[in-house]
């Protein structure tokens, strides 16, 4: 009777323990998916916020170029990054480049910027910074519309010696109280311009070599 009764026992207990592993299995396979799905629709969302769906028809997340090692310095990058290219009608109009400044006053400053084949920014976000509240944090567009005087910009309007704050005879706004972070921002995005003169050749080559294999899919 023991006997019988610890092998029921033990019975219970393996099915009791399947049940449960499958049950977690579950549950996580569907929470893995949600989480995916919500990460997926924040980076659109922020893409977007760049270059808005009435100026693209194509899929920003899914046409993408990686980021040759070469430039990965000037952008701040330690791990590359991907670029995401903007498209109406199969043509380029513009490259989403991401972009990392050390030199915030609390830490690194993470931004996308976007830049249009015709060498004018089509918008910068700030995606990730520590920046002290009320202070730096207005390279936020949540806190501060600061980051827009950058649209329609470029190499040129400014020259380049105007990529800084006006404390240091620049041509953009500084914060009060705060110097460091703006500054950093400017250096950061005008440095994101010099790698897409460098690189913009290469860019609108291999988006052209893109779009014949997404043709040559569709086809097939």
């Amino acid at each position: 009777m023991i006997l019988q009764s610890i092998r029921f026992n033990a019975i219970v207990l393996a099915v009791f323990a399947l049940i449960t592993a499958i049950i977690l299995a579950s549950t996580d396979s569907l929470t893995r998916d949600k989480i995916a799905e919500s990460e997926r629709k924040a980076a659109q969302r922020k893409l977007l916020e760049i270059i808005p769906i009435e100026r693209h028809d194509n899929d920003l997340l899914m046409d993408v170029q990686p980021i040759p090692k070469r430039f990965w310095a000037q952008l701040g990058l330690k791990s590359g990054g991907d670029i995401h290219i903007a498209r109406r009608d199969g043509l380029p109009i513009a490259a989403i480049i991401p972009a990392i400044t050390p030199d915030g006053y609390s830490g690194s400053i993470a931004m996308i910027v976007g830049i249009n084949f015709d060498g004018t920014i089509a918008g910068v976000r700030v995606t990730e910074h520590r920046e002290t509240p009320g202070l730096g944090d207005k390279v936020d567009l949540k806190k501060s519309d600061w980051i827009l005087d950058f649209d329609d910009k470029s190499l040129v309007n400014p020259e380049r010696d105007g990529w800084d704050v006006k404390k240091n005879g620049g041509t953009y706004d500084q914060f009060t109280g705060a110097t460091i972070t703006p500054r950093a921002v400017i250096h950061q995005i005008a440095e994101t311009l010099e790698y897409f003169s460098q690189d913009s050749e290469r860019l609108l080559a291999q988006a052209a070599e893109n779009l014949d294999k997404i043709i040559e899919s569709s086809d097939e």
